[in-house]
């Protein structure tokens, strides 16, 4: 069996907004004054989370499609996965109910979207354009929290008045007299960098059939690359043991000082 024909069409995506707040809260290097605050609710803050997951996840996908499509294989194109219409990517199950089970049940959110088609054997160089097609994703979502990022800095240089207003999205307050527009929007792209760079660090975790896993086989010679393949039946599992339940410690003192520092530096 061929290497492209092992990669299954699965995504990956792990999300979660609570599990390195404090790390990122020791970055953020606003001081707002103190004023009376309200909790976030849970309705707001999904509210605001909702957009931005949505857009990374949707530009994500059809980021792998587009590629794939500039790399000999249209079966994206022809299939409308092209397209932006969230409708098109969504899974009910795994978009919409699954991350609200996580979310109410544990404060996380793990969700997956419809997985774009590619035929990696219609591609001109399948091996190597495989690598392209994987890359596509994460790339994305780093472009995405580097436009968000600097979206925070010229709203905040426009109205002054919304720099403390990271530091409350931080620690899920609101004060009493943020603005009902400026503050949920810089909310959207706060969030929008957080989940973007989690979504591009764990993508990148080289294990099939998260995005640096198919790189990884995409680098390595064809052998390896056939047996390294063969993880990705058990490759789901394995990712969510790894993250969730932490084992070796790699979420704790890798991914999360990764996350921070990047997020940190970004905002």
């Amino acid at each position: 069996m061929s290497v492209a024909s092992t990669i299954l069409n699965s995504e990956f995506w792990l999300l979660t907004s609570v599990f390195f707040s404090d790390d990122i809260g020791r970055n953020i290097k606003y001081f707002p004054l103190m004023q009376e605050l309200r909790e976030f609710s849970t309705v707001q803050t999904i509210t605001v989370m909702a957009l931005p997951l949505v857009f990374a996840i949707v530009l994500h996908e059809v980021a792998h499609g587009y590629v794939a499509w500039r790399k000999g294989d249209d079966t994206a194109r022809v299939m409308g996965r092209l397209s932006l219409n969230p409708l098109v990517h969504i899974d009910l199950f795994g978009t919409i109910i699954l991350p609200l089970v996580f979310f109410y049940s544990t404060g996380m959110l793990f969700a997956f979207a419809k997985p774009v088609p590619v035929n990696f054997m219609a591609l001109r160089r399948p091996k190597e354009d495989m690598v392209w097609v994987a890359a596509a994703g994460p790339g994305t979502n780093v472009v995405l929290a580097l436009l968000s990022a600097l979206g925070i800095k010229l709203m905040t240089a426009a109205f002054p008045e919304t720099s403390p207003y990271i530091a409350f999205m931080n620690v899920s307050k609101i004060p009493l007299d943020a603005s009902p527009v400026l503050f949920p929007l810089v909310g959207m792209l706060y969030y929008s960098v957080i989940l973007n760079v989690i979504l591009a660090i764990i993508n990148l975790i080289p294990i099939p059939p998260a995005d640096g896993g198919r790189i990884m086989v995409g680098l390595l010679p064809r052998n390896a690359a056939i047996a390294y393949s063969r993880i990705e039946p058990f490759g789901m599992i394995l990712l969510i043991i790894l993250i969730m339940f932490d084992p070796f410690g790699v979420t704790h003192r890798v991914l999360s000082p990764l996350i921070s520092t990047l997020v940190g530096l970004l905002l």
